[in-house]
Formats: structure tokens, C-alpha cells, sequence
């Protein structure tokens, strides 16, 4: 049989995500959708909300009105994000979670936090958070079968405009959702919240802008003070009670790296990572006196458990290796403490 099957709409659950200012009126919205989802489908099982912001707090009345059941996990802990999915799956109808921005930044504070680093410099670094939170957080949003609904906070999208002199200037051109920047891709339904001040009517008003649609049906569509009806466009053209699949969790690409050129770039990596590791310890304690050989050993046992080079040059894994080069890097005189940094342009003599 071959790769192409029939097109069908296999897409049962709603992934949307909401994203503004302070005060623009993304809790009170979400839990609109989620509310009236809720009664369309005429689930059995509470509204799970992961919340960091005490939101549930202020909609439990509305949720408790409508006689939808809520349940709450109050954190901040991305991990503690990740071990909601599942359960949210078995105990949940819908999951709502807010705001999304806090667990991207827990990700991010706590990867520094492990590695000992007060920034995170060089793509090896993102590639890693990027990795667990696609994993812990991006993926099952997308592929679970559970409706679930975020929320995020705005941030601003900044670019490079050259003017008439050809001069570069930086200037805002746009917002986002601020969370790992992928992220903002994946809602089927996005829709940017802002809040304006009616001045005849002597009222604000909370605005809907709906950024995009995969359906294309309410793309650049706005509401005043939105209800879940003016969503119902998108939600009704989901396979609602089929079957859900987003992308097979299973395929791979396991083999396309197992070549030659790839175990070369390895070692040329690891080539690198070592010549700079030997070059900043002979920058430290530069003598052949006693105290000074005596101290490259007792640094070498604390970054590698060994006091000969030659073991040191046989280590394979590269982020031990630039683990150890942070820590060297993050203790001299020409980097700040704590700071990690990658590898860049070619080493000194070994």
C-alpha cells in the first residue's frame, strides 16, 4: 500500500489558543468556549484548568451558573503542565490552560537552573528546551485527544527595517503569543484579544481579532465582547465525536543521520570542544610549577573525575563536554560567571 490515503477531516478536537494584553479578557473568553463547548458536546467530565495566574479563581462562579464542572491544578510548573495532559485525557473533557507564557518560562528557568547558567547563549542550548518542551508540552496539544484551549500573554514582534538612506533601524511590527515561538503555529483556532475604549457608550470594550483559522472560515474576523456562538463556525467544521490524528506519532527518520559525514561532524565537534576545555585550563594555571600542575589536575577531576588529559580526550558526549567548557568559561577573568557559551571559530594550537 502507499504513503497517500483519502483526505478526511481528522481533526475531532479544538486546539485554540488566545493570546493579549493585561485585562483584554483571555480568561474570561476561554472560559466562554470552554463553558459552551462543554454543553455541545454534552460532556460527562468536568473542565480541567491548569492555572498559574489564579484565573480559575474568578470563573469558578460563571462555570458553577451554567452548572459545567471545573477542576483546577494551580501551578507554574512545566513538568507539572506535562503530567496534566495525560491525565487530563482520562479525568477531562476539556482542558484549559493559563497562561501558557509561565510554563514556556519555567522551561527556560529551569534549564539554567540545572546547568549552573544566568543566560542561554548558542543554538545547542534552545535545541535542548526546545526538545522537552515539544515533547512535554507542543506535541500532545496537538496530537491528544482532548479539546484544549490556552491562553498566553502578548509580546511584541521585532524586526529590521532599512529607511531611504539604507539604514537599519530595529522596530515593532507586530505581537505575538508570548511562549516558545512555534507554539503560536499550532492552535487550529488563534485569536488576538485586545481591549478598547468605547468613548460614546462611556465603556471598554474586549476585542476579538481572529488571527488565523486552518479552516479559513473565521480568518480576520473581529468581535466585540465575544461570546462562544461567534466561535462556533470553526468549532461546528471539526470531525466532532470522530476520530482524532493529527500526524502519526510513530514515523521517523531514524537512519537519515547514520552516515559517515555525520560521525565526522562528531568528532570535528568534539575536536573543538576539547581544544578549547585544554586551552582555557592552560589559560588559568598557564606554569609548570607544582601548585599550578597540581591545581589543572584538581580542576580536571572536578570537571571529568580524572587527572590524565588522555581520559579527558575520550569522552564522547559533547554535552558534558560543553558543560565543562561553560564552567570553565564562567569562572575566568573574560566571562561573566555563570554564562554559558558555545565554541566559535577555530581553537588555538593544541
Amino acid at each position: 500500500m502507499g504513503l497517500f490515503k483519502e483526505a478526511k477531516n481528522e481533526s475531532a478536537f479544538l486546539k485554540m489558543g488566545f493570546y493579549g494584553p493585561n485585562k483584554s479578557g483571555k480568561t474570561f473568553t476561554a472560559a466562554l468556549v470552554a463553558i459552551g463547548l462543554h454543553k455541545l458536546i454534552k460532556a460527562k467530565k468536568p473542565v480541567g484548568f491548569v492555572d498559574s495566574e489564579t484565573g480559575s479563581d474568578y470563573v469558578a462562579p460563571k462555570f458553577k451558573a451554567e452548572g459545567v464542572p471545573l477542576t483546577t491544578i494551580k501551578t507554574r510548573s512545566f513538568e507539572k503542565l506535562a503530567e496534566a495532559i495525560p491525565e487530563a485525557e482520562k479525568e477531562c473533557s476539556i482542558l484549559l490552560v493559563d497562561s501558557v507564557s509561565h510554563y514556556w518560562d519555567d522551561t527556560m528557568d529551569t534549564y539554567m537552573k540545572e546547568k549552573g547558567v544566568s543566560r542561554i547563549v548558542g543554538p545547542l542550548p534552545w535545541m535542548a528546551i526546545k526538545g522537552v518542551w515539544r515533547q512535554g508540552f507542543a506535541t500532545p496539544f496537538v496530537h491528544s485527544s482532548l479539546h484544549i484551549i490556552i491562553c498566553g500573554r502578548q509580546g511584541d514582534v521585532w524586526e529590521d527595517e532599512i529607511d531611504e538612506e539604507g539604514n537599519k533601524e530595529l522596530k515593532r511590527t507586530g505581537t505575538k503569543m508570548r511562549t516558545e515561538k512555534e507554539l503560536g503555529y499550532e492552535p487550529s483556532l488563534l485569536v488576538e484579544m485586545s481591549i478598547k475604549r468605547d468613548v460614546t457608550m462611556k465603556k471598554m470594550i474586549h476585542r476579538a481579532f481572529v488571527e488565523g483559522d486552518r479552516f479559513d472560515i473565521m480568518t480576520f474576523s473581529q468581535f466585540d465582547d465575544p461570546t462562544f456562538e461567534d466561535f462556533l463556525p470553526h468549532i461546528k467544521a471539526l470531525n466532532l465525536g470522530g476520530d482524532h490524528r493529527a500526524f502519526d506519532q510513530n514515523d521517523g527518520s531514524g537512519k537519515v543521520f547514520s552516515s559517515d559525514n555525520s560521525a565526522h561532524e562528531h568528532t570535528k565537534r568534539r575536536k573543538i570542544l576539547l581544544d578549547e576545555i585544554l586551552e582555557e585550563i592552560k589559560y588559568k594555571f598557564p606554569s609548570q610549577s607544582t601548585e599550578d600542575k597540581k591545581s589543572r589536575q584538581d580542576l580536571m577531576m572536578e570537571l571529568f573525575d580524572t587527572k590524565a588529559w588522555k581520559k579527558v580526550e575520550e569522552v564522547k558526549d559533547e554535552a558534558q563536554l560543553m558543560n565543562a567548557l561553560a564552567t570553565l568559561k564562567g569562572t575566568n577573568g573574560n566571562q561573566k560567571q555563570g554564562e554559558a557559551v558555545l565554541p566559535d571559530g577555530e581553537p588555538a594550537p593544541f
